[in-house]
């Protein structure tokens, strides 16, 4: 029987009727949460995914503004435009749209953005919050995943979850989100022995590696939940008809426009699973949810830190 299929786009409508309302309250009492995005250059996909997240700013009725420096800015030049957008009471969230060119630091940068402002939770402070189990901004695309499981009815507590990929932008995140809903959690990597095994002791797998459909369905445990968080553009003929075999629907997709989308999870294992999220149309619109939701969120916590309040 094949998988569920859990829908992100479906979560993320949800919680967008949820966001709706709390701005709503927001904006009796006369605040409009903003997010300021800093897009470098012209770097074609970053300009899709910053438009993309200032549009849905502009659905919810938050504040944007979009700053484009050119790809030839200095890293002193970014620290002075950061601490800019720090300052201002309007701006409630930093988007700092990575890459950023050679020759910025980019660490630096983004350790200058405001931890209160930090709404794609990379900041040390909110990283180690994190750890800690204390509120604070987490990174958008595992607290996305973590929605998706919660609001799918997946059980978490007691469940053998293994996150494959160890990356400070999702792989540890989600380890440590998995871990404080009371999850037993095995963080795999390239250099794991027998990762195939590893991943077959799984309820729960999160595929966050980068290579494109790497989870094979020999590596699934029948009825388990896998959450794809790869995105990969397949445009290798060869590459495309060994993943997409058995899928003619995608290859005549590949046929027609030269290239295909596939997840770090083969295709295949929609077979095997009890519940899987698709590429597109799973992961990728929950990361944009939970970055208006941190907005949101930072607007709050930002306010009740002035009030003095806990």
């Amino acid at each position: 029987m094949p998988a569920r299929i859990l829908s992100g786009n479906a979560i993320r409508d949800q919680i967008y009727t949820e966001l709706k309302q709390e701005i709503a309250a927001l904006a009796a009492a006369g605040i409009r949460p903003g997010l300021a995005a800093v897009l470098v250059g012209e770097n074609p996909a970053s300009q899709i995914y910053v438009r993309s997240k200032i549009a849905a700013c502009e659905q919810l009725g938050l504040g944007s503004w979009m700053e484009t420096p050119p790809a030839t800015v200095t890293t002193d030049e970014m620290l002075a435009r950061v601490a800019l957008l720090n300052a201002r009471d309007d701006v409630d969230g930093i988007l700092v749209q990575l890459p950023l060119p050679p020759q910025v630091d980019s660490k630096r940068v983004l350790e200058a953005v405001d931890p209160a402002k930090d709404v794609d939770g990379f900041h040390p402070v909110n990283l180690g919050r994190l750890v800690s189990g204390r509120a604070g901004l987490v990174a958008c695309t595992p607290a996305g995943c973590m929605e998706i499981l919660r609001r799918s009815g997946i059980a978490l507590e007691g469940a053998n979850a293994v996150v494959v990929g160890r990356s400070d932008i999702v792989g540890k995140p989600m380890a440590l989100l998995l871990m404080h809903a009371n999850a037993t959690v095995t963080i795999c990597h390239s250099k794991t022995r027998d990762l195939p095994g590893v991943v077959r002791g799984a309820d729960i797998v999160v595929a966050a590696i980068g290579r494109a459909a790497m989870v094979e369905p020999g590596w699934v445990r029948p009825g388990a939940t896998v959450i794809d968080v790869g995105i990969n553009r397949i445009t290798d003929a060869v590459e495309a008809r060994r993943i997409f075999a058995n899928f003619p629907t995608k290859l005549a997709q590949f046929t027609e426009k030269g290239s295909v989308l596939v997840g770090d999870v083969h295709p295949g294992v929609a077979e095997v699973a009890g519940a899987m999220t698709p590429v597109p149309g799973g992961v990728g619109p929950l990361t944009i949810a939970m970055l208006m939701s941190n907005t949101v969120r930072a607007a709050r916590l930002r306010r009740a830190a002035v009030a003095g309040k806990p």
